[in-house]
């Protein structure tokens, strides 16, 4: 099946680039471009993208705003494409921020080309990209500084999971991924997979980055943790 793309940047460079990269690849149709938040917003409700590539600052409207109202449409729209933030290191706060709206991930701006490919797969397949050797940073440095309560209390809703997917909520948050995990854990990688999903189920939450965010907002993981 063919991955709908579109690609939200105010700098043409930047979106030229991206497009005929992905536009390459047999299973991924670039279908869209806008050069920010409120045209990103238009175009994606128009076109029903399955994946938006998503700047973080741009004129009119931040890709944040954007992000939010792709993500919770108004009543009539259906449509909610999964959202992959195209960030720097600079832009902590709007990495987090992102991904308590709903976003599946997010990557650098400067990442390899092939990471740009495979991130879209990745997150079209309904999965969440978050970056391994920076999770940490972005979200814990983060977490810190604006951290904001949840509706209920996270700590009891953490009462309702097993010891090891307990364990396994904490490894998801310092930013292992499936495979560090199993080898931490000496479980088999599909075991792993398991244990995700019943606690994104029990959780009530949507895929892993919103798993990241709830383990440093419930106490779980404390930034700066070892």
């Amino acid at each position: 099946m063919t991955i709908r793309v579109i690609i939200v940047d105010d700098q043409a460079m930047v979106r030229a680039g991206f497009a005929a990269l992905l536009a390459a690849q047999a299973d991924i149709d670039v279908v869209g471009e806008a050069v920010n938040g409120v045209e990103g917003v238009e175009v994606g409700r128009r076109t029903h993208p399955d994946v938006v590539l998503m700047d973080v600052r741009m004129p009119e409207m931040d890709g944040l705003e954007a992000a939010r109202q792709l993500l919770n449409p108004p009543p009539g729209v259906t449509h909610r494409p999964k959202v992959l933030m195209l960030t720097t290191f600079d832009v902590d706060d709007y990495v987090y921020e992102a991904l308590r709206a709903g976003a599946s991930g997010f990557l650098l701006k400067d990442a390899p080309p092939a990471d740009l490919i495979s991130a879209v797969r990745v997150v079209a397949a309904g999965d969440a990209l978050l970056a391994p050797s920076v999770t940490r940073r972005l979200i814990a440095d983060f977490a810190t500084q604006q951290r904001k309560p949840r509706r209920g209390d996270p700590s009891l809703q953490l009462n309702g999971l097993t010891p090891r997917e307990t364990e396994v909520l904490e490894l998801i948050a310092r930013g292992l991924s499936n495979g560090e995990i199993a080898e931490k854990l000496v479980l088999a990688e599909q075991t792993v997979k398991t244990h995700i999903g019943r606690v994104l189920h029990k959780l009530d939450l949507r895929d892993r980055a919103q798993a990241v965010v709830f383990a440093y907002e419930s106490g779980l993981v404390t930034p700066g943790d070892g």
